[in-house]
């Protein structure tokens, strides 16, 4: 098991940023980088000073999936523990959505398994163009359980089922073209454009990215009448707030 710190936590230019930090690894994630990862986020989200969130990786790759000492600890887990290390990586996914704050992922090299779960659950996701996306469950008798409501809300049924039975992977060309990445950038303006890109979201009204991201999320599963009325209920929200404009 590699040594050393899992993540590197930092608050810079209005941006809570946590960069997993397990490059010989490919970035795996195992129980104590995805707690350590939920509570920086908690913290982030707290923090009147972070206006949005970085999740970035060191090396070549953004995240390979589960750690393979926690694959095999599972499957000789009691009755129970199971669930337990699942549900772990699920209060981290829904730990980004409930958040006031937009995430970003900005993603290199190999995002697989629960490494392409966590870069779904986040709001924008920025793929260099070496990037590849894929969840091989499938391939190893399993199921990439945890991470299919986010695929099928992402890219929509047809496209998702095709991604999680044949386990294939796919490159950042086509994870945009499907929907599973916000935008594709080339490799040698990657880090400038992520930079950018987050530090506008940061410059943007904290209650407008709040609100906006409340609504967003609160749309999933409602109808069309619903979904109207409860865009009315928020505009008068923020039109009543003293930061408003009344723009919208």
């Amino acid at each position: 098991m590699s040594e050393g710190p899992r993540l590197k936590i930092g608050i810079f230019g209005g941006i809570g940023r946590a960069t997993l930090a397990r490059p010989d690894l490919q970035n795996a994630l195992d129980q104590r980088t995805v707690i350590e990862l939920r509570h920086a986020l908690e913290e982030f989200n707290a923090d009147n000073d972070v206006r949005a969130v970085l999740i970035a990786a060191e090396g070549e790759h953004f995240c390979a999936g589960a750690e393979v000492s926690d694959l095999t600890a599972m499957l000789d887990a009691t009755e129970g523990g199971e669930s337990e290390d699942a549900m772990t990586l699920g209060r981290l996914f829904l730990g980004i959505r409930q958040m006031s704050k937009p995430v970003v992922a900005a993603v290199q090299g190999r995002a697989l398994a629960g490494g392409a779960g966590l870069a779904t659950a986040c709001d924008v996701v920025l793929a260099r163009d070496d990037a590849v996306f894929g969840y091989p469950e499938v391939r190893l008798g399993s199921v990439p359980a945890i991470v299919m409501t986010m695929l099928r809300r992402s890219v929509g049924e047809k496209h998702a089922f095709d991604l999680v039975a044949s386990g294939r992977m796919v490159t950042a060309a086509e994870a945009e073209r499907i929907g599973l990445v916000s935008r594709v950038l080339s490799t040698a303006a990657f880090t400038g454009e992520v930079e950018r890109i987050v530090l506008g979201l940061a410059s943007h009204s904290s209650l407008g990215m709040a609100y906006t991201k409340r609504l967003f999320y609160a749309l999933d599963g409602m109808g069309f009448r619903d979904s109207i009325d409860e865009g009315v209920k928020t505009n008068a929200e923020v039109r009543a707030t003293s930061e408003s404009h009344g723009l919208s």
